[in-house]
């Protein structure tokens, strides 16, 4: 029998029954879906927190692991500056000849290094004699030969410079301080030097005077500081940096700047693992004042932690993907589980871990028993929902026949 509107009864309950069966199974997969995604997620982020970096031998070598440990120490506030390296004006002298005449002898040239008093050239006079009478020109100081002005047979006048002479054997380093920061400079501050071209070595000194005037246009102040040249290294013009101290605190914790690693928001130092060898664990730190050579921890680093400078930005690429944890590699070196902070285990703890195994042993059966169950459910499910849609269609078929 059918009614008026063309099916027959119990059709449009079948069909609301087969759509409400469908709508809790899509409902029911989606739910377990999202949970499988955020148990997965988590167990992502579990394994990709891990902060130690272990290393073998080769490894070691391969980065030029080098440490230091992290002290308390007497830091400076510095005041940063370039500028050049120039000769002393006074340490410049010229040699002449106190007569007119010509050269008939040179025994030293530019580029020579020559003793106060040591002969350098004769000049032959302009009077009547056979041979006309001669003079030798001694140097007037002792130093280098900067400039030649002369050459063999050239005639003379008393007003004419032969030669120039520099005597290096100290040299001004002129620096250009900022403005803001010359204020807080004074005669006898102390500065650390480094003269790029000569490598990485710093020279200390103490500002001897000011310059006479101040840069317009670049703001700064010349600060004029004297350098021990004995070796002849230091050459005009050579550039020159300088980290000049403003004032200084006592007992601060800090470390070679060199062990400063990250970007700028999230900065972190690689400690040695005080337990293991050749192992390092990434510490995040909160900065604070800087210099030339060291930076102030504010947290993140005790005093006698082993930080590693050399080699230390190479150091978070060698653990990338190690997936490592602290338990897991202190239970490899000692042969016995650990906690998860490293420490040992109590007897109480390894007995409650022992139970929890058998435990996680008896899940584990349980799962499995469990997905089969669900794979089992998931099959006829779905048969069901197609015998239901067949049914249906089926009604539908003959309702219209």
């Amino acid at each position: 029998m059918e009614r008026g509107d063309g099916t027959k009864p119990g059709g449009r309950e079948m069909n609301s029954f087969v759509k409400k069966t469908l709508r809790k199974l899509f409902q029911m997969n989606y739910r377990i879906s999202l949970l499988t995604f955020a148990w997965v997620a988590t167990s992502s982020l579990a394994l990709n927190a891990s902060d130690l970096i272990i290393l073998d031998e080769n490894g070691l070598r391969n980065l030029g692991i080098q440490t230091v440990e992290a002290e308390e120490r007497v830091f400076e506030t510095i005041a940063f500056a370039i500028g050049r390296i120039e000769e002393i004006p006074s340490s410049r002298s010229v040699l002449s000849s106190r007569i007119a005449g010509r050269i008939v002898e040179i025994s030293a040239f530019e580029g020579d290094t020559v003793q106060a008093g040591q002969v350098l050239a004769r000049v032959e006079s302009r009077q009547l004699g056979n041979p006309p009478p001669s003079i030798v020109l001694e140097a007037p100081q002792g130093g280098l030969i900067v400039e030649s002005h002369v050459s063999l047979g050239q005639p003379v006048e008393p007003d004419a410079e032969l030669l120039d002479i520099s005597d290096r054997s100290r040299m001004w380093a002129i620096a250009r301080i900022p403005e803001q920061e010359a204020a807080r400079v004074g005669i006898g501050s102390r500065a650390r030097i480094r003269i790029p071209a000569l490598g990485e070595g710093v020279i200390e000194a103490k500002l001897e005077r000011f310059g006479v005037d101040a840069d317009r246009q670049a703001g700064t102040v010349e600060g004029v500081f004297v350098l021990d040249n004995a070796e002849g290294k230091l050459r005009p013009g050579l550039r020159a940096e300088f980290s000049i101290a403003l004032d200084r605190r006592e007992d601060v914790l800090s470390v070679p700047k060199e062990a400063i690693q990250g970007d700028p928001a999230n900065r972190v130092i690689y400690v040695k693992d005080f337990d293991l060898s050749n192992a390092f664990v990434r510490a995040p730190v909160v900065l604070g004042e800087r210099n030339d050579r060291f930076v102030e921890i504010l947290s993140g680093v005790f005093p006698g932690d082993e930080v590693v400078t050399s080699g230390s930005y190479l150091l978070g690429y060698a653990g990338g993907g190690s997936g490592i944890s602290l338990k897991d590699a202190l239970d490899a070196a000692h042969g016995h589980e650990h906690n998860e902070d490293g420490s040992e285990m109590t007897p109480e703890q390894r007995a409650q871990q022992a139970a929890e195994r058998h435990d996680d042993h008896h899940d584990d059966h349980h799962d499995e028993g469990s997905s089969k169950a669900l794979i089992a459910y998931a099959v006829l499910s779905t048969l069901l929902c197609v015998g239901l849609a067949q049914a249906l269609w089926s009604r539908r078929r003959k309702a219209g026949a």
